[in-house]
């Protein structure tokens, strides 16, 4: 069995890490590449970065960051916010991030997800899903889960597997900041439904909420921000409680 992958997320605003709620009341947490040196070095599988100040100018900021990023750690970096084209992915690929994520360009023109694979192949491609529960089905949502679209989950992230997708990563906008845990039995059926990798995110406040995830949720990967960025929970401590818990993962 492939070992599971623990994901610290890192939101970069005009260079530097912060971290707030639905983007608000932002606190600066440190520098991105000494952040992400420290959690490689703590045991993190891989990182994502995500440029939440995507202007003209934010961009140019951000392609010189993942140079950056890409010179100093050692385990693979997805990068994402604000792309919508292939002409926004090619400078951050060059740069050297390993894989790009689109959310809202994705849900707006599908097309997008062929076209990034088609160009830098399918494990480039990460689709990003953020969906909350409306009406009894799972309705996909952008802006922060504030606007409603017509995409259903399942049927959505199908779509993005068989557009070119890599590897789906899964926020579910109920429980995301609410620190209670994910839901198990969504995540289990988005597994069984696809064969390309699920990334939880969104509701993870402890190590059982992960081991959960990762085993009946058969998740392939988690991913959190705050809980690591605020020392709740060290990425080695919680790989040997799934280590213990028989979830496979990589120790150091």
């Amino acid at each position: 069995m492939l070992a599971k992958r623990i994901i610290p997320c890192l939101d970069i605003k005009d260079g530097q890490t912060v971290k707030g709620i639905n983007f608000l009341e932002l606190r600066n947490v440190g520098d991105p590449v000494e952040l992400g040196k420290r959690y490689a070095e703590e045991g993190a599988d891989e990182l994502v970065y995500l440029d939440i100040s995507a202007t003209i100018e934010g961009r140019k900021t951000f392609a010189d960051l993942v140079k950056r990023i890409a010179e100093n750690i050692n385990i693979p970096f997805t990068v994402g916010g604000g792309i919508s084209s292939i002409d926004d992915a090619g400078p951050l690929l060059r740069a050297g991030a390993d894989k790009i994520t689109v959310n809202s360009a994705a849900v707006r023109y599908p097309q997008l997800i062929s076209e990034l694979a088609e160009k830098y192949g399918s494990q480039f491609v990460v689709v990003a899903i953020d969906a909350k529960q409306m009406d009894g089905q799972w309705t996909v949502t952008t802006h922060g889960g504030k606007q409603p679209t017509d995409k259903e989950l399942f049927s959505w992230a199908k779509e993005a597997q068989e557009r070119g997708a890599g590897e789906i990563l899964f926020t579910s906008m109920d429980h995301d900041g609410t620190k209670n845990g994910y839901p198990i039995e969504t995540f289990a059926h988005l597994s069984q439904m696809l064969s390309i990798p699920i990334v939880a995110s969104g509701g993870a406040g402890n190590a059982a909420h992960m081991v959960e995830v990762l085993s009946k949720g058969k998740a392939d990967a988690a991913l959190a921000a705050s809980i690591f960025h605020y020392g709740e929970i060290r990425i080695g401590d919680l790989k040997q409680q799934l280590h213990e818990q028989g979830v496979p993962v990589r120790l150091k």
